[in-house]
């Protein structure tokens, strides 16, 4: 059996219902904001902290790898872009992910901490890839050298495909 987490979402202005402040488990606060709050809006929207769970998930783990190989970065960020279905529930169909990394890093480094991450370390992306599917690259820049862009795996409904 597996471990169980619990959070506390309270909706701060129940006839609006635009904010929702939560506190998780560990004691963390989180605030989101529907597109209905306007220009005061100042939390992302719920699906938008997915994105952003899935980019700091995948980061987590490929930067681990790549200090455990010994690979030195400069720079790290990731870019992350998803597409919604048009019916609702709006769930996010295609997820494109991009490793932007600089540094004497080695292709074939990276490209392994990339395919650990999304077929066996991150389980926000093995949750998301349950219902869309998720384009994992990279956009190495090294000194001296031309950047180098790769299609590395692509997760999904079907499984993995590495390439």
């Amino acid at each position: 059996m597996g471990s169980e987490s619990s959070i506390l979402a309270t909706v701060i202005d129940p006839q609006a219902g635009v904010r929702i402040e939560v506190t998780t488990e560990a004691g963390y606060p989180l605030a989101f904001e529907t597109s209905d709050a306007g220009a005061a809006r100042n939390a992302p929207e719920p699906t938008e902290s997915l994105l952003a769970a899935l980019a700091a998930c995948t980061a987590m783990d490929v930067a681990s790898i790549l200090r455990k190989k010994r690979q030195r970065m400069t720079g790290y960020q990731i870019a992350v872009s998803g597409e919604k279905s048009d019916q609702h529930p709006q769930i996010y169909l295609r997820i494109r992910i991009e490793h932007r990394v600089g540094g004497e890093v080695q292709p074939e480094a990276l490209r392994r901490s990339i395919m650990l991450s999304a077929t066996r370390y991150c389980p926000v992306n093995a949750m998301l890839s349950r219902s869309a599917t998720i384009e994992h690259r990279y956009r190495l820049r090294r000194e001296g050298r031309a950047e180098e862009t790769t299609l590395v795996a692509i997760t999904g409904p079907e499984g993995a495909t590495v390439l």
